[in-house]
């Protein structure tokens, strides 16, 4: 049986986010083994000092853009973020800007909205240019990038499309969905994007996932990573034995942050 848990990125991103509820996220993140915790911006050295120092959490920052030592407490578990989130529509320089802010506060992982209104005029030497300028930037610093498409606005064609750019361009991680638009992850979006990515290029899906059943359906499906905020209740849900759930009817596509 596979481990849900260590497909997890245990997310909040939520415009409210307190420092309380990071300092939770990161205890259970170090409690249940996620892959790492995706955070807001603004809150990635937070995050860090609480996967070093769990009861740490709540002390002060002083915001100087520097780390500490790497959490030795945190084992794996990774600090993930967003840019240009959650609309993508922001101009290259802005996106580095959070590119080079992330980096120095210390994200292991970017989570990158593309420009979508470039993809709907068909500005597919825009969209190259931002994902290429971003990833090498990212990749210089031995850090992760994931490239967050949209699925659930996109035609299939235009899916097809960000899987030969981006894979060509060797981003790490091709992701679904923000929780933002009105259809999150699919079982048909993951497989599209499977079946046109090398096997190299890893996927994530993100939006409406909130029970084992479904997780487990996109991991078959071909998903590397989950983007949830359900994380427990998922990791509540997986069966003690291999009997299988029964899976459920599709996710409304809710707003899942």
């Amino acid at each position: 049986m596979i481990n849900i848990a260590s497909y997890i990125d245990h997310t909040i991103l939520k415009p409210v986010t307190t420092y309380i509820e990071i300092k939770k996220i990161c205890e259970e993140a170090l409690e249940y083994g996620f892959a790492a915790v995706c955070v807001p911006p603004p809150l990635v050295q937070r995050a860090l000092e609480s996967l070093e120092s769990p009861s740490a959490g709540a002390a002060k920052l002083q915001g100087d853009g520097k780390t500490g030592s790497r959490r030795d407490e945190a084992g794996d578990v990774k600090v993930a973020t967003v840019i240009g989130f959650p609309f993508g529509y922001s101009v290259l320089n802005a996106k580095l800007a959070e590119t080079e802010q992330a980096l120095a506060d210390g994200a292991d992982e970017l989570d990158v909205v593309i420009n979508l209104v470039a993809l709907k005029n068909g500005d597919w030497g825009y969209l190259t240019r931002e994902m290429a300028a971003i990833t090498e930037r990212v990749h210089n610093r031995g850090k992760i990038v994931k490239v967050i498409i949209e699925s659930g606005i996109l035609q299939d064609n235009e899916i097809i499309r960000c899987c030969e750019i981006y894979a060509a361009l060797g981003v790490d991680f091709l992701k679904t969905s923000t929780g933002y638009a009105e259809k999150g992850a699919t079982l048909g979006a993951v497989q599209l994007m499977r079946r046109h990515l090398p096997a190299g290029i890893r996927i994530k899906a993100s939006g409406g996932i909130r029970d084992y059943a479904f997780a487990r359906q996109l991991i078959e499906a071909g998903a590397d990573r989950l983007g949830c905020s359900a994380s427990v209740t998922i990791v509540a849900g997986q069966p003690s034995d291999k009997t299988a759930a029964q899976s459920p009817a599709q996710p409304s596509g809710k707003t899942d942050y």
